[in-house]
């Protein structure tokens, strides 16, 4: 079986504009570079487990899953937050709290996470922010948190309507509140994060850190006892969507991490016309939006030959089509967000099938590849719409169509 291009699988190099892949039929390395937009920079874990900044154009590879590593492809997202960092500052409110700064190593590995703790005025220690959210809907606020001499913490979105709270447990990673999650990202560092969705027309409120409690999350301590809480921060944020993104650094004002979308075009060669097989190992990261994961087709903004997996309508597709006409498309069932798929569809006349993580999942047996000639490759729909939400851990073309035991394996 020709297994014309490889992409990931735990060989990865980028640069600004580009991502490579490659041919190594017969062991003859062929580079094959696919071109790479996003016009602004962006974060990501590298393999050492830090928080690292992609220039812009940069292709991001994220370690969060894998020690092969994933190519990182998320939606634009602003954090809203001015000064995501620097807590001192004036636009963070301070509720019975003080704040040093660089006081401990953060999780970009540098040392300029703040100690947050109490003043002696209040039975409390937290800060707030306050904002005006623009809209109702969804939104997503997260902050990295460690352990110091207490290890509850508290998010609240708060002066909302439809406002919400959570508690969480830095010292075991635990919460048990609604719409709350926590991550360990490494060195006692967690990210905690709340999903509010506001319904209300109240949208003026602010988002609120409380980081003093005694041995009941829910309880505070007495003026005194919270002189001698302290919890350590960095990375606040609060976005609008169903979901935490990758960190967007802020320094005085709201920062917009915009969209990026990969592709490659004049690579007929490498692409199987007639009959070929598409393979892709994935973690979704978004359930609401139609998205192309994985994608061959004509140049150009037409639809008259492609093939493709995308996310669509909650469920994994197919979709084949050749001059114009549709061929096949089908479902091979639902997917849940985080979790990693290997799909693989063979095309070929009157013959094809998907399988997914190794079990048949769909067949067409009326189906033509014979009219359109397919020269761009992307994960996306054509180069600028329908961006995969997702982080790519290995993409494969071949130019046969491979039986269904080799799908079969390929794919478990």
């Amino acid at each position: 079986m020709a297994n014309t291009l490889k992409f990931g699988n735990g060989n990865w190099a980028t640069k600004e504009d580009s991502v490579l892949a490659y041919n190594d039929e017969n062991n003859n390395f062929k580079p094959l570079p696919f071109d790479f937009t996003r016009a602004s920079t962006a974060t990501y874990v590298d393999s050492d487990g830090l928080i690292k900044t992609a220039g812009n154009a940069e292709a991001r590879v994220d370690y969060t899953d894998s020690t092969k590593g994933a190519l990182l492809l998320e939606p634009a997202r602003s954090n809203s937050i001015q000064y995501s960092e620097d807590f001192s500052n004036a636009a963070w409110v301070s509720l019975g709290s003080s704040i040093t700064l660089n006081s401990i190593v953060s999780p970009d590995g540098t040392l300029n996470a703040s100690k947050i703790f109490g003043d002696g005025s209040q039975p409390y220690v937290a800060i707030k922010d306050n904002i005006v959210f623009s809209s109702t809907g969804e939104y997503t606020l997260s902050v990295y948190a460690k352990v110091g001499n207490n290890n509850f913490l508290r998010l609240q979105f708060a002066g909302v309507t439809n406002g919400s709270s959570a508690y969480y447990d830095l010292e075991n990673g635990t919460t048990s509140s609604s719409g709350a999650s926590i991550v360990y990202v490494g060195n006692g560092w967690y990210r905690c994060i709340l999903t509010n969705n506001l319904t209300g027309v109240d949208l003026t409120g602010a988002v609120q850190i409380f980081a003093s409690y005694s041995t009941s999350a829910s309880t505070f301590p007495s003026v005194s006892d919270a002189t001698n809480q302290n919890i350590y921060l960095w990375g606040a944020q609060i976005e609008a969507g169903s979901y935490a993104t990758s960190y967007i650094p802020t320094s005085g004002s709201s920062v917009t991490r915009v969209a990026e979308f990969s592709s490659q075009t004049g690579v007929e060669q490498v692409i199987g016309q007639s009959e070929g097989t598409m393979y892709i190992e994935f973690i979704p990261l978004d359930a609401s939006a139609t998205q192309i994961l994985f994608q061959i087709r004509t140049t150009g903004s037409s639809n008259s030959g492609q093939i493709d997996f995308r996310l669509q309508s909650g469920a994994i597709r197919t979709l084949g089509n050749d001059a114009g006409s549709n061929q096949f498309s089908f479902s091979g069932g639902s997917y849940t967000v985080g979790t990693t798929y290997k799909v693989a569809v063979r095309y070929k006349t009157n013959d094809t099938k998907l399988y997914i993580n190794g079990l048949f999942a769909g067949s067409d047996t009326t189906c033509s590849f014979s009219s359109s000639t397919k020269q761009q490759i992307s994960f996306n729909e054509d180069t600028s719409i329908l961006p995969a939400l997702a982080k790519i851990k290995d993409a494969r073309l071949y130019t046969t169509a491979l039986t269904d035991a080799e799908l079969a394996t390929l794919t478990t």
